[in-house]
């Protein structure tokens, strides 16, 4: 006999709070677990690929990992010396670009003269607060998630977990599988292969949005003359998978850049404009339809939620579990709306639409005139 409904919400409740609660108070040790098991969820698919070509798990385990250790030896040698001294020469020009956007104001608009103004007072304060900030700002930015853990522990632990874990996937999921409560196991697998859909639709298929874009801002604003070109399409390419706050936040920074560049030079403005412009439409019509797809059922709202509810409870580990979570939410309650809507409180009437009564034909008796009153003879 099954265990009765109420049991089962009890256990399950209560498995969850467990597994939160884990979550919080050891956030800070899941995490380089966290990043392995999104790593190797992340290439499963070209370890699977691979496969198909011919080699064997451990060979393709083995390629994928010898080509993501000459990856990440390029982005050290080359492209991450570069962010770095771009990002500190930003936060160092803030306070000229500052002072040049306080001389613009006043010139256009004189009563700022006034050293009393607190718009004269705003606009000096900016400048100090960003140079006595900025290097704490690009030093959390840059080391915000190597700050939980220790660097050495997280670039030690990470690369062997994401090899044992795509290493051992398939079989780790069928013992997983294998664990499923045997009434509900169709349902579950039903409901796991949806979240693997809209996980592989979204998540993998954003990063490769991430990529492209950072690739081609930053490309393109550096042959547009931009000083900061490269900091700027990381950014913007980092931020991208945040709806419209990517565009928003790099369009602003880069087209203010280039007003603090290039002024009187309207033409070098228009192209730095006209690069996101372009960059936007590619995002819309091409690369989100292409790779992401417009049915993985990710609302921007239910994701920036899910993303600002986890990130201020569990921090930065969180932040990287609120996309599944979310994904996960999303497909039970589609689920769940789904069953309600074939349910006896949704379709009443024991789940049956009540049966349409027969039209009623109406028969045409003709009038036969009524004989007159006595009265009424003549």
């Amino acid at each position: 006999m099954a265990l009765p409904i109420r049991d089962q919400v009890k256990y399950w409740g209560l498995a969850a709070l467990i597994l939160m609660l884990l979550l919080w108070l050891m956030g800070n040790v899941l995490l380089p677990f966290v990043v392995g098991g999104a790593m190797a969820y992340f290439l499963d698919p070209v370890a699977d690929r691979l496969e198909r070509a011919g080699l064997s798990r451990t060979g393709a385990t083995v390629v994928i990992g010898l080509a993501a250790v000459l990856l990440m030896i390029l982005l050290v040698l080359s492209i991450i010396p570069t962010l770095v001294n771009q990002l500190a020469a930003l936060v160092n020009a803030a306070p000229d670009i500052v002072k040049r956007l306080e001389s613009f104001l006043m010139d256009q608009f004189p009563q700022l003269a006034d050293s009393t103004s607190t718009m004269r007072q705003t606009l000096s304060s900016i400048g100090k607060a960003i140079q006595e900030r900025g290097g704490e700002l690009a030093n959390g930015l840059l080391s915000s998630a190597m700050g939980i853990v220790s660097m050495v522990v997280f670039l030690l632990v990470v690369p062997v977990v994401a090899f044992y874990m795509l290493l051992d996937w398939d079989p780790m999921v069928s013992r997983v599988d294998a664990l499923l409560p045997r009434d509900h196991a169709p349902v579950v697998r039903r409901l796991a292969r949806e979240v693997d859909t809209v996980l592989a639709g979204f998540l993998r298929g954003q990063v490769m949005v991430c990529l492209v874009l950072g690739t081609y801002y930053a490309v393109a604003l550096m042959i547009a003359g931009l000083q900061f070109g490269l900091i700027v399409g990381a950014i913007a390419g980092a931020i991208t998978f945040i709806p419209y706050v990517g565009a928003l936040v790099g369009g602003a920074l880069a087209i203010g850049l280039a007003l603090f560049q290039f002024w009187g030079d309207w033409l070098s403005i228009g192209i730095v404009a006209a690069i996101f412009a372009l960059g936007q439409f590619l995002e819309g019509n091409v690369l989100t339809p292409k790779l992401v797809g417009k049915s993985v059922g990710l609302h921007p709202v239910w994701l920036l939620l899910a993303l600002s509810v986890f990130g201020s409870l569990f921090g930065f580990v969180g932040m990287l579990v609120a996309v599944p979570v979310a994904a996960v939410i999303g497909v039970v309650v589609r689920f769940a709306v789904e069953r309600y809507q074939t349910s006896l409180l949704f379709t009443g009437q024991g789940g049956q639409v009540p049966a349409q009564r027969p039209a009623q034909t109406v028969v045409s008796v003709p009038m036969t005139p009524l004989p007159p009153a006595e009265g009424d003879r003549g």
